[in-house]
């Protein structure tokens, strides 16, 4: 499994400076935090923000497989948020998975809940991710 790879995609990128973190890590499946801050709205989370969890986090499900070449590259290709209610100064965790590896276009789904539990956005996001060995 490419748990370095999915790790560094959320210690050293946008997610980095969003503050999110890794909490959980399984093959085609991960749980990202991002820790409620004034900086992402006051009071309420920006859309932007919870939309930067939810590719933060799918794009880490898809990079956790076992079976990925060193040289291995990807892209989101795009996703479709749904925003379910407002997220108040809250935590919010992002739980992503899988739904379809192809050859090169992945599927994944990811829900965001606050920290009581409810959900406040619901996610589809497609990815291209190139396994094939050119340099």
């Amino acid at each position: 499994m490419s748990v370095s790879r999915a790790r560094r995609i959320v210690q050293e990128s946008f997610a980095e400076m969003l503050g999110i973190e890794l909490l959980e890590q399984a093959q085609d499946r991960v749980v990202a935090r991002l820790p409620y801050r004034k900086q992402l709205g006051a009071g309420r989370i920006h859309g932007g923000a919870i939309s930067g969890l939810v590719d933060v986090a799918a794009t880490a499900a898809f990079w956790s497989h076992r079976n990925l070449p060193p040289n291995a590259r990807g892209a989101t290709v795009g996703f479709t948020v749904n925003f379910l209610r407002v997220a108040v100064a809250t935590d919010l965790r992002a739980i992503a998975t899988v739904r379809r590896r192809g050859g090169t276009i992945c599927v994944g789904d990811v829900s965001v809940v606050g920290r009581d539990g409810e959900e406040v956005a619901t996610a589809v996001v497609t990815y291209k991710l190139d396994r094939s060995n050119r340099d």
